[in-house]
C-alpha cells in the first residue's frame, strides 16, 4: 500500500461508481464492501487513516451490555453478530477478553448473572464464552488488586478486544486489494453539483502538494464522522445539524495497577455510565466518560473534570491507586451522535445505532455506529448507494472477507508484540535481517523496532511522525513521554525514505511534540 501508487490510480479512472469522503471504520467498511462488489471505488481522507474517532475508542469489540439494560435488544443482537464476524475474519487483531464485575451487594451478582446470560443466548454459537456467578475468593485471585473492602462476589463473562487503528490500516490495504483506490491526506473541499442540483462528484485538495484533483462519481458518500456538518455546510441550502459531538476520555497506566489477563467492568458509576480497564498491549486503558462538547476541533483535549472523574473512579475499585502522576497517556475520542430529535436530550439517550440520510443533493450520510458493526453499516450504506442511485445490483460478500493480515493467533502468539501485523509479520522479521540497523528498538523500554517504522512508511501510507507514532506504532496511546523521545529517531528516517530536508524533518519534530503534549496531563506538558 504506497501513497505514490493510490495517486496513479486516481488520475487512471474518469467515472467512479462510489466516492467516499472520510478514512475512518465507517468509510474504510465502505470501501471494501463497495470494491469487494466490483464497484469502481475511491476513498479520500483529510489527514490520515483513523485519525478521528476511530483511533480513540476503548479498544473493545462488543455487544454493549449497557444496550441490553437500555432495552435496545436488536442494536445487542446486530452487534454480537459483527463481533463474531470481526473475530473471525481479523483474528490477529480480535481476541476474547473475560471481563469481571465486582458485586459489592448481595443481590448485584445474581442481578448482572441473570444480564449476562441473556446476552449469551443473543449471541448464540458466535457466543465467546459463558458468563457465571463467581465466589469472592475468586474474583480477588483473578483481579488482584481489587478493592476488596465490601466485595460480595464478582460476575465473569466475555467479549471481545482489538486494536483499532491497526484495524483501519488493515481495512485500507483490505480495499486496495479488492481495487479500491484510498488516498490519505487527499480533503475534500467542494462538492460539484449540476443544475439540477445532483451532487455528482468532488474536488479534493492533496494536502502535501496542493494539487486539487476533480473526483466525478455515481454515489457520493460522506463517512466524516464528527466533520459530518461540514460537508453538510457544502451540500445543504439551508443548514442544519447532523451530528452532536460526544466526548470520551482515557487513561492508561502501568499494567502494575491490574496485574490480570482479566478486565474489569464497573456497572454503574456515579453518573450512571459504564468504566472499563481493560489490558491492551501490556498496559491498562481505563475509560469512559462521555460528555456533550459544544464546538471541536481535530485534536481534542480530555478536560480536567473527565481526568478527574476516572482517577476517582479507578481509586475507588482499586486497591492499588492510581494518581495523576501514574498516567501514562491520556486520549480523548468524539462520538459522532444522530442529532437528537428532542431538546434536553442527554448523550446517554441518544441513540447508538446509525443512521444514514440520504440529502435532496443524493449525498448519502452516514451519522452514528461503532467499531464493533463497522461492516453492517458499510452494508447498510453501498444497498441504500444501489437503490438511490441505480448502481448494478450485487450482493455483499463482507461477511466471509478476511482483512489484511488475518491468521489463526494465539494467546501464545500474543507475547510477541508484533502478532498485529498478522500475516505481514515474516516480512517484517526480513527487512531486519535485510538491513540490521532496523534491529534498533524504537524506545529503550518498548519492544518496538526500527523494522516497524520503516515497514509503516514504505507499506502503510505513514507520512506523518504522528501517523507513525500514534496509528502505526501505538507508542503515543501507551507512554506519552516514550513516544516523544522516540519522535526524533522517526523523523529522521521518514525524511530519508521520503525525500524531505532538515527543515520538514523539523518542522514534523515541532508539531508532533504539539500533538503528543495534549496526551499528558497538564502539569507534565513540555513548555
Amino acid at each position: 500500500m504506497k501513497r505514490s501508487e493510490q495517486l496513479a490510480k486516481l488520475q487512471q479512472t474518469q467515472n467512479w461508481d462510489v466516492i467516499i469522503i472520510g478514512g475512518g471504520a465507517s468509510g474504510l467498511g465502505t470501501a471494501v464492501d463497495s470494491a469487494s462488489r466490483g464497484f469502481k471505488t475511491i476513498l479520500v481522507e483529510a489527514v490520515d487513516f483513523a485519525k478521528g474517532t476511530s483511533s480513540r475508542s476503548t479498544k473493545l469489540v462488543h455487544g454493549g451490555v449497557r444496550y441490553l439494560e437500555q432495552g435496545n435488544i436488536s442494536l445487542v443482537i446486530e452487534a454480537l453478530k459483527e463481533r463474531g464476524l470481526m473475530a473471525k475474519n481479523a483474528e490477529h487483531l480480535v481476541k476474547n477478553q473475560s471481563f469481571i464485575i465486582p458485586n459489592y451487594n448481595w443481590w448485584g451478582g445474581y442481578f448482572y448473572n441473570i444480564g449476562l446470560t441473556i446476552y449469551d443466548l443473543l449471541a448464540g454459537r458466535l457466543s465467546l464464552g459463558k458468563s457465571k456467578y463467581i465466589s469472592k475468593k475468586k474474583t480477588i485471585e483473578l483481579l488482584p488488586t481489587i478493592e476488596q473492602k465490601g466485595l460480595r462476589n464478582g460476575v465473569i463473562y466475555h467479549d471481545g478486544q482489538f486494536d483499532d487503528s491497526r484495524m483501519a490500516i488493515n481495512l485500507a490495504q483490505t480495499a486496495i486489494e479488492k481495487g479500491a483506490c484510498v488516498l490519505n491526506y487527499a480533503k475534500v473541499i467542494h462538492l460539484l453539483k449540476d443544475k439540477n442540483h445532483q451532487v455528482f462528484g468532488v474536488i479534493a485538495e492533496d494536502q502535501e502538494t496542493g494539487e486539487k484533483h476533480e473526483l466525478k462519481g455515481t454515489a457520493i458518500i460522506n463517512a466524516t464522522g464528527v466533520f459530518t456538518n461540514s460537508i453538510m455546510k457544502m451540500n445543504d441550502k439551508v443548514y442544519k445539524k447532523y451530528i452532536v459531538p460526544s466526548q470520551g476520555i482515557h487513561l492508561v497506566f502501568d499494567k502494575s495497577f491490574l496485574p490480570s489477563t482479566n478486565a474489569l467492568m464497573i456497572p454503574k458509576t456515579s453518573d450512571g455510565r459504564v468504566l472499563f480497564a481493560v489490558p491492551w498491549h501490556d498496559k491498562i486503558v481505563v475509560g469512559t466518560t462521555d460528555t456533550l462538547i459544544k464546538s471541536h476541533r481535530l485534536e481534542p483535549i480530555a478536560l480536567e473534570k473527565e481526568i478527574e472523574f476516572v482517577l476517582e473512579t479507578a481509586q475507588r475499585f482499586l486497591s492499588k491507586k492510581p494518581t495523576r502522576t501514574d498516567v501514562l497517556s491520556v486520549f480523548a475520542g468524539l462520538r459522532p451522535l444522530a442529532a437528537p430529535e428532542e431538546k434536553g436530550q442527554s448523550t446517554k439517550e441518544v441513540s447508538r445505532s446509525h443512521k444514514i440520510i440520504v440529502s435532496e443533493t443524493g449525498l448519502i450520510t452516514i451519522t452514528g455506529g461503532k467499531w464493533t458493526t463497522y461492516r453492517k453499516i458499510a452494508e447498510d450504506i453501498i444497498e441504500k448507494a444501489i437503490s438511490v442511485h441505480n448502481l448494478q445490483k450485487s450482493v455483499c460478500k463482507t461477511e466471509n472477507i478476511s482483512i489484511h493480515g488475518n491468521q489463526k493467533t494465539s494467546t501464545l502468539d500474543r507475547e510477541n508484540h508484533l502478532y498485529i501485523y498478522g500475516t505481514d509479520i515474516p516480512e517484517i522479521l526480513q527487512l531486519q535481517e535485510n538491513e540490521p540497523e532496523l534491529k534498533a528498538k524504537l524506545h529503550p523500554n518498548y519492544e518496538f523496532t526500527m523494522a516497524e517504522v520503516a515497514w509503516a512508511i514504505r507499506y502503510e501510507m505513514a507520512r506523518t511522525i504522528e501517523d507513525v507514532l500514534a496509528r502505526r506504532v501505538r507508542l503515543l496511546f501507551l507512554d506519552a513521554r516514550a513516544a516523544i523521545d522516540s519522535c526524533e529517531k522517526v523523523g529522521d528516517l521518514l525524511a530519508k525514505e521520503l525525500g524531505y530536508d532538515d527543515t520538514w524533518k523539523q518542522n514534523q519534530i515541532a508539531a508532533f511534540k504539539t500533538v503528543a503534549n495534549g496526551f499528558l496531563l497538564k502539569e507534565f506538558r513540555l513548555e
